[in-house]
């Protein structure tokens, strides 16, 4: 059973960063995509950014050029880094995970079975 354990999460002012982290385990075989997906209360859950074991990266329009999506392989851990922080950024961050590359439509969460249990992002203005 896949596990997955995000940390990193707090508080900042806007303008500010923070780096998430995702910790997987319990797979055998090397995971083809994980990804980074968030939800505002009263909101849907949307996804930010992923990527895949063919080095493709995706990222939401919101949050291009601000959020950097990365892996390391060695440490089974997945990372986004999240600059240039704004008051829309404020949410629950959850990583997933799904067996095969998912090249259609890697933002959906939808089509990812293995999630974590989230961790908070709030930005004060």
């Amino acid at each position: 059973q896949v596990q997955l354990v995000e940390s990193g999460g707090g508080s900042v002012q806007a303008g500010g960063s923070l780096r998430l982290s995702c910790t997987a385990s319990g797979y055998r075989y090397k995971l083809g995509s994980m990804g980074w997906f968030r939800q505002a209360p009263g909101k849907e859950r949307e996804g930010v950014a992923a990527t895949d074991v063919n080095g493709r990266k995706t990222y939401a329009d919101s949050v291009k050029g601000r959020f950097t999506i990365s892996q390391d392989n060695a440490r089974n851990t997945l990372y986004l880094q999240m600059n240039s922080l704004n008051a829309e950024d404020t949410a629950m961050y959850y990583c997933a995970a799904a067996p095969v590359p998912i090249a259609s439509i890697p933002l959906s969460p939808h089509v990812y079975p293995y999630w974590g249990h989230g961790t908070q992002a709030t930005v004060s203005s």
